[in-house]
């Protein structure tokens, strides 16, 4: 049963279309969360989340992005800003799985994908969220890293 602990704030969610992230959007908005909604390239994903967000009666906004790319990262921040006024909660979801690969099969291409989305898409989103909360003159904030 939901008691309202995000009552009043607004989520970032990367990699929201699927899975994790679109279970925890799902949840935050019960929790009375709005949700920047973000994918990739899964629009019909993130738009499922979107409609889930607001059936638990909480706006949402989705948002595309590839998060590899810095520029691509601050525009997403400046839509959710522009449709939220502000960012209270960051979720770094989105990630490149190469796990189920042999090292010795594992292409150069695949690596790099997977370092930059895991480790300079989280950085890019840390980065860009902190220098917004300070921005705003906000004491703090939260940041939730999935891996």
């Amino acid at each position: 049963m939901a008691d309202g602990r995000l009552q009043g704030k607004v989520a970032l969610i990367t990699g929201s279309d699927s899975g994790i992230g679109q279970a925890t959007a799902e949840e935050f908005a019960r929790e009375g969360a709005d949700v920047v909604v973000h994918y990739l390239d899964d629009h019909e994903g993130a738009e499922t989340t979107r409609r889930a967000v607001e059936a638990a009666g909480r706006r949402a906004v989705v948002v595309q992005a590839d998060i590899i790319d810095e520029v691509a990262v601050a525009t997403m921040f400046d839509q959710g800003l522009e449709a939220f006024g502000v960012i209270d909660i960051l979720m770094n979801n989105a990630g490149v799985d190469a796990s189920g690969q042999e090292v010795a099969e594992l292409s150069t291409e695949v690596w790099d994908t997977a370092i930059r989305t895991n480790l300079y898409g989280t950085f890019f989103c840390c980065r860009r969220y902190i220098q917004e909360r300070k921005a705003a003159g906000a004491k703090g904030g939260k940041i939730i890293n999935v891996t």
